[in-house]
């Protein structure tokens, strides 16, 4: 609870809630990452931001009533505790297979002491094994038929277009128009989509403190009692997943990028005059994107100085600038603030310059992406700025190769230095209740480097390129290990529980497979006229098509009721449906290069329980190592082939049957269950805090030793 004595709460408080308040109204954007993005909407009007600023006034000066029935509430819960604080270290995408190698040989000497000193446990994933789908397990306790949460994208029941599962960001409905501009009058609608509460809402709820820094799955966030700072699902300024902006002197036919946009610009002299594409303006009826004009002057082969938004910086050859502050005019009087890298690439022959995608400020952020909205601000004067984009490391900028190796790994690097500072400064100040922190950087750097510790398709015809970053994957994994060790330090109390978690291991993704290209060959899918080109499933015939597939995690099918233009009859028209594609597609097999592909297919009418699951995509395909749903299939586009050949960067995965990459479970005290599962870490954290577990979780406390 001594985090809250450190805010400066003042006048600047109210400024920024009444910032907050005009947030933005821009559309969602297609295309960064997998799918769309998650939208950007004007928040509030005038009379929402007066509100606003009374609450804003109510919580600030009754704070110390409410401290007070918080600690005589929090002294009632401890006496029935066996600790007092309990610390949660995320790792995602720790493996516990590298893991355990590099511990033998000798490379984690902090992961030893941590696993000597207590245990060590595979870490029994979701179905299927999907980050978004993983934490939020995690934090809820229950399956996904509870939680809501099945992939990263869903289909829009209506439109078959996909969507952010876990987000929904809309406008105001109702505008004062005045010319060409137009101004909400309403509240706009941003909507967490899943369900169930986490059990730090539960602690809250007995008065203890929770300090909850990037755990995925808490955009927006919610009001409980502590602090969170958000993570996936976060939009950039524009509204997307992660928009980078590419400039360059050499003119090609193609320009568009996955995940980005790539510019042609004009060298005259030793300048050249480019713009920063921003959001689109909220303000007019035209939602005409805002523009950043700004200046490149070539200093030398090596170096450039930038002028934008009225300052002026060098920026040398391969070399990220700091986060730099650019703000994009609106209307009179409002500004739309954010915060971008610059990466100089080449200066001659051609030029080439990378700009990360524009993150909200967290100093001044354009929509809520902490609680409470100070929490943001408080750490960039902390730390300074950082980054807030839910999927910040641009991994899309690597596949493009916009980036190269090394400009990804130092991405990565400086994402986490920037977590570990907020996560040294929770530990420090949050001396009793729950820390909980997650970093990505092992996550993104197995993605993209898994290719070096694989025979994968991309080697072939060059095994010795760039091997110098074969080792990329071992060096995350030891400076995990250092920051363990720093924990450790800061966890050597008896009254301590800490542990170190991943949502799932890693495995190779050498081919993709084109669910939907097999779906037509198999009769359960038409195409309009035979074209296969249209994205988004524009070219799907409904009218003949029964099954289908968009995201990473399986296939839906056309059920009428269901779906605006379903075929199949509900009932027992759609179980003899599951059970016929389940039956095909069990043990699938890669003939070109005789390999099983498809371990299992699961229906979900049988693997989840709860009032979501008929949301759920009907079957959920257990790839087998090496395969994976194709980057087709995932933002619904169907193929001449069922099999593809994975030549991206992104060359490791687990979007796999979950039984083949459970996650990881260190703990400094002796844990007595074989086969914990991640659900059961909530349900332990609340048990551990003298806490009844909640009769709809479907986790069950696991058995930690206690220290007397």
């Amino acid at each position: 609870m001594e985090i809250r004595a450190k805010f400066n709460i003042s006048g600047k408080f109210i400024h920024l809630i009444g910032q907050i308040l005009f947030l933005l109204y821009l559309p969602c954007k297609a295309e960064a990452y997998i799918g769309p993005g998650a939208g950007f909407a004007v928040a509030g009007s005038f009379m929402a931001m007066f509100i606003a600023i009374i609450l804003a006034l109510f919580t600030l000066f009754s704070w110390p009533v409410r401290y007070v029935i918080r600690a005589i509430r929090g002294r009632k819960t401890f006496s029935r505790s066996k600790v007092r604080r309990i610390v949660i270290l995320g790792l995602d995408g720790l493996d516990p297979d590298l893991v355990e190698r590099f511990i033998e040989e000798g490379k984690l000497p902090n992961f030893d002491k941590l696993r000597n000193q207590g245990c060590f446990r595979r870490l029994e994933t979701t179905i299927p094994s999907i980050s978004p789908v993983a934490w939020s397990s995690f934090q809820t306790g229950v399956n996904p038929g509870k939680h809501n949460i099945f992939d990263f994208l869903k289909r829009d029941k209506i439109t078959y277009q996909p969507i952010l599962s876990s987000v929904d960001i809309r406008a105001p409905r109702r505008k004062m128009d005045l010319g060409n501009y137009q101004f909400p009058l309403g509240k706009a609608n941003i909507r967490l989509l899943r369900k169930a509460k986490p059990f730090w809402n539960i602690l809250g709820e007995h008065g203890i403190f929770s300090s909850v820094i990037r755990v995925p799955i808490t955009f927006p966030p919610e009001k409980f009692s502590g602090v969170q700072l958000s993570a996936m699902c976060v939009p950039d300024l524009r509204g997307t997943q992660g928009m980078f902006s590419f400039y360059t002197t050499q003119k090609k036919d193609q320009y568009e990028k996955t995940g980005g946009e790539t510019f042609f610009v004009i060298m005259e002299g030793d300048t050249i005059k480019a713009e920063l594409p921003g959001p689109d303006n909220p303000f007019r009826k035209d939602n005409k994107t805002l523009k950043l004009p700004f200046i490149i002057v070539k200093r030398d082969e090596e170096s450039v100085d930038i002028r934008i938004n009225g300052i002026t910086f060098t920026l040398n050859k391969g070399i990220y600038s700091e986060w730099v502050k650019v703000s994009f005019k609106a209307v009179p009087g409002i500004r739309i603030r954010g915060i971008c890298k610059f990466l100089l690439l080449n200066v001659t022959p051609d030029f080439e310059l990378y700009v990360t995608p524009i993150n909200i400020d967290p100093e001044k952020p354009a929509m809520p992406i902490s609680h409470p909205s100070v929490y943001s601000t408080y750490f960039a004067k902390l730390i300074g700025s950082y980054a807030t984009l839910g999927l910040a490391e641009d991994t899309w900028a690597l596949n493009e190769k916009i980036l190269g190796d090394e400009d990804f790994i130092s991405q990565c690097i400086r994402f986490d230095e920037e977590r570990e500072k907020m996560f040294v400064d929770s530990l420090d100040k949050v001396r009793q209740g729950l820390c909980v922190c997650v970093f990505d950087g092992t996550d993104r750097i197995q993605h993209t480097f898994w290719r070096y510790i694989d025979d994968h398709p991309i080697n072939f015809g060059q095994r010795q390129k760039h091997m110098q970053h074969r080792g990329a994957i071992e060096e995350v994994y030891k400076r995990m290990d250092t920051l363990v060790g720093k924990t450790l330090a800061k966890c050597n109390d008896k009254d301590t529980v800490f542990m170190v978690i991943s949502d799932h291991g890693f495995t190779s993704f050498r081919y993709g497979i084109d669910l939907n290209r097999w779906l037509e060959e198999n009769g359960y899918l038409s195409v309009k006229n035979g074209k296969r080109d249209g994205k988004h499933l524009s070219s799907i015939d409904w009218s003949r098509t029964r099954a289908f597939a968009i995201g990473l995690a399986g296939i839906y099918l056309n059920i009428k009721g269901r779906e605006s233009k379903g075929i199949v009859d509900p009932g027992e028209e759609a179980d003899l449906l599951r059970k016929e594609i389940i039956e095909k597609l069990t043990g699938l097999r890669d003939t070109i290069r005789d390999n099983l592909a498809i371990n299992q297919v699961y229906n979900a009418l049988e693997v989840y329980r709860g009032p979501y699951k008929d949301d759920a995509p009907d079957l959920i395909i257990g790839y087998n190592r090496g395969y994976r749903a194709s980057w087709e299939t995932a933002i619904g586009q169907v193929t001449e082939d069922v099999f593809h050949e994975n030549t991206k960067a992104w060359s490791g995965d687990h979007c796999v049957d979950p039984s083949l990459v459970p996650g990881v479970l260190f703990c400094n005290r002796p844990i007595a269950d074989d086969t914990p599962r991640l659900m059961d870490i909530g349900p332990t954290v609340l048990d551990m805090f003298g806490i009844d577990v909640p009769g709809y979780m479907d986790g069950r406390p696991l058995d930690i030793k206690v220290l007397l």
